[in-house]
C-alpha cells in the first residue's frame, strides 16, 4: 500500500521522506539518517557536484550517471 501523510511517502506503513530542494546541501540527510544517496538527476554528475550532498548529512554518494572525474565501475566489465 502506498499513500502521503505529512508530506512524507508511505510505503507498506515505513515513512520515507521526499525533498523538491534544488540544492543538494540543504536536503538534510544526516538528519534522516541516510548513509548512501544515489545521484541520478544527471546534474550533480562531478566528485564536487554530487560532494553537495555530504554537507547536507550524506555519508556516500552514488553517481548513477557517466562521470568525468569519478571512479566509474561497471559489473562484468571493470568489476566483477
Amino acid at each position: 500500500e502506498v499513500s502521503t501523510k505529512d508530506g512524507k511517502l508511505i510505503v507498506n506503513g515505513r515513512s520515507i521522506a521526499v525533498y523538491a530542494e534544488r540544492d543538494p546541501a540543504n536536503i538534510p540527510w544526516g538528519k534522516d539518517g541516510a548513509h548512501y544517496v544515489v545521484e541520478s538527476t544527471g546534474v550533480f554528475t562531478t566528485t564536487e557536484k554530487a560532494g553537495a550532498h555530504l554537507k547536507g548529512g550524506a555519508k556516500k554518494v552514488v553517481i548513477s550517471a557517466p562521470s568525468a572525474d569519478a571512479p566509474m565501475l561497471v559489473c562484468g566489465v571493470n568489476l566483477e
